[in-house]
C-alpha cells in the first residue's frame, strides 16, 4: 500500500480509501464487516462515510452506514488503526429527513451533526469532518452554468468554519475537509483560516474519473499549491467504466440498474466514452476497472482514491489496481479518447 500525507498534517492515509455508502442498502452489516477486514489486510487505513449514508438517501436507512462502522469498532476495537472521515449534509438533494430538511452548515446544525455521527460511530473523535456539499447556490452534482442569485440562502462560510474550529479545539474532530466544492469555496475557506487563525481545510472530496475530469480545470492547481489534496469519489463512474454495462447489459445488482436516481453517468455521451475506455483496456490486456482506478490513483493532485464495492471480488479487483502502472501508450490512448469526448458526465 502507498501512503500519502493528509494536507499539511502528520497523518498518512492510504492511497486507496474504503468507501461505504452501499452499507445498509446494497450491503448488509456482515458484508460491511467483511469489507473492512479485507481492506485492512491490504493496508487500507482510511474509511469514508457520511451522516446521510447509505445512498440513495432515505429516512428509514439514514445513518445506517455510520452505525455499521460503529458496531464494527464496538465489537472488534482497533479505532486507533483507522482514519475515519464523515460528512455533514446540507439542504437540497432530496434531504428532507435530516434535521427537518434544513441541515444548514450553521452552528446548531453542525454541532448536532457531529454529535450524531460520534454516537453512531461509537467513537470520541472523527479524524476528518467534511461539509458534504456547499450550503449555498452553486455548481455541484453535475450542475453547469452558474447562475448567481443574490437573494438565495447562504450560510456564511465564516460561521461554518468558526464552529468547526471550535469542534477541533474540543477534540471532537481532528481536521476539516470539503466536498463537492468549487475553487471559490476552497479559496474562501483557506483565506479565512489564514486571516482568522482557524484550522485549514486539508482535503476536498469531489468526483473524478475518466468521464469527469472537471477537477483539473480549476481545482487541481489549488490542490497541489495549497496542499488540499483530492479525495476522489466515483472513480469508476458508478461502475460504468468497469465494462459491466457494455452492450446494453443491466447487471441485476448494478447501481445504475437498481436506482433510477443515478443518471449522472447514464447519458449517451458517457456510455460512448466509457465503451472507448473499456475497449482501450481490453486491447492492452488490462482490466477496464483497474485501468480507470489506476489512472485516478496516478494523478499528482490526488491524496486518496475512494473505492466502493458490493462484493469481495470487486473489492479485491479494486485493491489490485494499485499494482497496475499505466504505460505511455495507454496514457496516450486515454488522452485521445478524452480529446474527442472531454468530460461527458461532469
Amino acid at each position: 500500500m502507498i501512503y500519502r500525507p493528509l494536507g499539511r498534517t502528520d497523518i498518512q492515509v492510504s492511497a486507496l480509501a474504503l468507501g461505504s455508502m452501499t452499507w445498509g442498502e446494497q450491503n448488509s452489516e456482515a458484508e460491511g464487516f467483511e469489507q473492512i477486514r479485507r481492506a485492512q489486510a491490504a493496508g487500507i487505513n482510511f474509511i469514508d462515510t457520511a451522516e446521510m449514508y447509505p445512498v440513495p438517501p432515505k429516512a428509514e436507512t439514514c445513518g445506517a452506514t455510520e452505525t455499521i462502522i460503529g458496531h464494527y469498532l464496538q465489537r472488534h476495537g482497533g479505532r486507533d488503526q483507522w482514519i475515519i472521515a464523515s460528512k455533514a449534509a446540507a439542504p437540497g438533494n432530496g434531504i428532507n429527513h435530516i434535521r427537518g430538511g434544513r441541515p444548514h452548515h450553521d452552528r446548531a446544525n453542525l454541532i448536532a451533526a457531529v454529535e450524531g455521527s460520534l454516537k453512531r460511530l461509537h467513537t470520541d473523535y472523527i479524524d476528518l469532518y467534511q461539509l458534504h456539499w456547499p450550503d449555498r447556490q452553486t455548481n455541484y452534482f453535475g450542475q453547469l452554468g452558474y447562475r448567481h442569485d443574490p437573494e438565495a440562502h447562504m450560510t456564511p462560510i465564516e460561521e461554518s468554519l468558526e464552529v468547526l474550529a471550535e469542534l477541533v479545539q474540543s477534540g471532537k474532530i481532528r481536521h476539516i475537509g470539503l466536498s463537492n466544492e468549487t475553487p471559490w469555496g476552497v479559496h474562501r475557506f483557506l483565506h479565512l483560516a489564514e486571516t482568522r487563525g482557524w484550522p485549514r481545510v486539508v482535503s476536498i472530496q469531489n468526483p473524478y474519473n475518466l468521464l469527469n475530469r472537471s477537477f483539473e480545470v480549476g481545482l487541481a492547481e489549488m490542490a497541489i499549491r495549497e496542499q488540499v489534496g483530492l479525495l476522489a469519489y466515483s472513480p469508476l463512474a458508478f461502475g460504468l467504466l468497469s465494462g459491466k454495462y457494455e452492450n446494453g447489459a443491466q447487471p441485476p445488482k448494478g447501481r445504475l440498474t437498481l436506482f433510477e436516481r443515478f443518471q449522472r453517468y447514464n447519458n449517451p455521451q458517457a456510455r460512448q466514452a466509457a465503451s472507448a475506455y473499456v475497449a482501450l483496456a481490453r486491447e492492452h490486456g488490462v482490466d477496464p476497472a483497474q485501468l480507470a482506478l489506476a489512472y485516478v490513483s496516478s494523478r499528482p493532485f490526488l491524496t486518496s482514491n475512494i473505492i466502493g464495492a458490493t462484493s469481495l471480488e470487486q473489492l479485491d479487483s479494486n485493491l489490485a489496481s494499485l499494482e497496475l502502472t499505466l504505460s505511455d501508450e495507454l496514457l496516450a490512448g486515454i488522452e485521445r479518447i478524452h480529446s474527442v469526448q472531454p468530460n461527458p458526465a461532469p
